[in-house]
């Protein structure tokens, strides 16, 4: 299989069943963004961590590819009007969501309490799980967006938000294990 086949040269690309739709669509930049999210997660696991994150983030990364092939898809096609399936996607399940709120309260039982908001940084693992965070929150605004216009699974819209906010709590506590300083954020007075 060639890993080019020269039919998206006109600006265009196919879904999931089939459909065609221009690159720039909404769809497209959902899970084009979801696509950069994992590619981020990556980078974090490729890191010096603890190996229990390295196995919860394959396990999210094996999750996004999940939510990628369900915003890869036309609607319309992949179900027929008796509701059944028509094409065998994956789903996301609220045992998915259950598993990173599950890992973010064991994090957050080590974690000092936080008082302010909490300045990206500190050190380079940390600053690229802030980075996949915000991917994070890209990709559900843009999932939103999509859902404004053409249904999406409402698992996929709280698995992300659900995400953004364990990635926020994992860089915390990748602070707190390499003993990098938390930066607060305090307002400066005018």
């Amino acid at each position: 299989m060639k890993i080019y086949t020269k039919t998206g040269d006109e600006g265009s690309t196919a879904l999931f069943g089939g459909t065609r739709v221009p690159k720039h669509h909404i769809r497209i930049e959902s899970y084009g963004t979801v696509d950069e999210l994992n590619s981020f997660l990556g980078l974090v696991r490729d890191q010096a961590i603890d190996s229990h994150y390295k196995k919860v983030l394959a396990t999210i990364q094996h999750h996004l590819f999940t939510v990628g092939a369900i915003l890869a898809t036309d609607p319309q096609k992949a179900t027929l009007k008796s509701g059944k399936e028509r094409l065998n996607i994956p789903k996301i399940s609220l045992d998915d969501i259950s598993f990173l709120e599950k890992e973010m309260d064991l994090m957050d039982e080590a974690l000092p309490t936080m008082t302010h908001f909490i300045l990206p940084g500190g050190h380079t693992t940390v600053s690229y799980c802030h980075i996949a965070r915000t991917v994070c929150r890209r990709a559900e605004r843009l999932t939103s967006y999509l859902n404004e216009n053409e249904p999406v699974d409402k698992h996929v819209l709280m698995y992300l938000n659900r995400l953004s906010d364990y990635l926020f709590v994992l860089a915390r506590k990748l602070s707190l294990d390499l003993q990098a300083e938390e930066v607060k954020w305090i307002p400066e007075k005018l």
